[in-house]
């Protein structure tokens, strides 16, 4: 029996999907015999990352306790791989990502001022990534080829990836009724605003939308549905609980995730564990490593008419979804939480 620490870092009422991995791998770990627990690192808010990355390094891990040696750590996030210890695997979910892929995003707003202060900012975050994922993990894998690519592009990181499976739910199937399934938390990166769009540009009117999830977003996707007469057809629920989350899943026709870049999102797997398919975009990473374009869903070019045009097919063949639904589930199946800690453990 081994005493494992997954450590990832966070930030006080936000949840993220890395806290479900952290969660699930520490489950899987117990379930493998061992002893494990998570611990939850600061992030700090943007502007004061480096008193992030200083309070991870101090972090004291290499005990439990009741003065139990802790044999192992598990870190999935920055600044969390930071922390300090001798069998360290970082199974990386991401970097800081307004310095790396969505810097081009951030530079454009900044004054001149501010852009010479965040780029100072950029090299150091840089380099103390670059130290921290090559010199100081034992192992490093990324949770998709997007990340595996980004670590190559920013830093020539090399790293093995490795998938995290869905979270361990009762996921089911209940039927394929005439509506589009969407959760996410209600930001500009999730690009919920193309699945209103798309609405408008439909040619059936008898499928909806069903968009779960808050977020800053929220008040515009709304006026935006209003402004194009789709108002009534998409349905924007909130804030759901799991039982709920699994409901949705379990009823719609179909999933609708086209976030820009995306490091994974665990919405694919847990579409297709419920059996439904998954419309993403050709940009939106993880998601679209997963989905097989006519097969277990559809790829396409972020944009509304395109994106209508696929919602369109599923709206008018139920069966179509349904099969797509199943080879979703099928190429989900090999992925599983016993194989992913016989690896990071090994």
């Amino acid at each position: 029996m081994r005493r494992i620490l997954v450590v990832t870092s966070d930030v006080p009422l936000v949840s993220g999907g890395h806290r479900v991995i952290a969660e699930e791998l520490a489950r899987a770990i117990v379930r493998r015999g061992h002893l494990a627990e998570v611990v939850r690192t600061p992030q700090n808010r943007f502007g004061r990352q480096f008193t992030a990355y200083l309070a991870n390094w101090a972090t004291d891990v290499g005990m439990t306790g009741d003065g139990h040696a802790v044999d192992q750590i598990v870190s999935l996030r920055f600044p969390s791989y930071a922390v300090r210890h001798h069998r360290h695997v970082c199974w990386l979910n991401h970097r800081m990502r307004e310095y790396y892929d969505l810097w081009p995003a951030l530079r454009s707003k900044l004054s001149r001022k501010d852009l010479l202060k965040e780029s100072i900012r950029r090299v150091l975050v840089h380099g103390a990534d670059r130290y921290l994922l090559t010199r100081h993990v034992t192992r490093l894998y990324a949770q998709s080829n997007t990340i595996a690519a980004g670590l190559r592009r920013f830093g020539g990181i090399p790293s093995e990836v490795l998938y995290p499976p869905p979270p361990e739910r009762l996921y089911r199937t209940e039927g394929y009724e005439p509506f589009v399934f969407a959760v996410s938390r209600l930001h500009s990166t999730k690009r919920l605003d193309l699945l209103v769009r798309a609405m408008a540009a439909l040619e059936s009117k008898e499928l909806r939308a069903v968009i779960a999830g808050t977020g800053e977003e929220e008040e515009g996707l709304k006026r935006l549905a209003g402004d194009l007469g789709v108002g009534s057809r998409v349905d924007f629920v909130g804030r759901i609980t799991d039982e709920e989350l699994l409901a949705f899943y379990a009823r719609c026709r179909g999933v609708f995730f086209a976030p820009l870049m995306e490091d994974y999102g665990f919405v694919t797997l847990e579409a297709f564990r419920s059996g439904k398919p998954v419309l993403t975009a050709i940009d939106s990473g993880g998601p679209a490593e997963l989905v097989v374009d006519d097969r277990s869903g559809y790829v396409v070019p972020p944009d509304p008419k395109a994106i209508a045009r696929r919602l369109d097919l599923w709206a008018g063949q139920a069966d179509l979804a349904a099969r797509m639904g199943a080879a979703g589930e099928a190429d989900s199946r090999g992925l599983r939480w016993e194989s992913c800690v016989d690896t990071l453990l090994s």
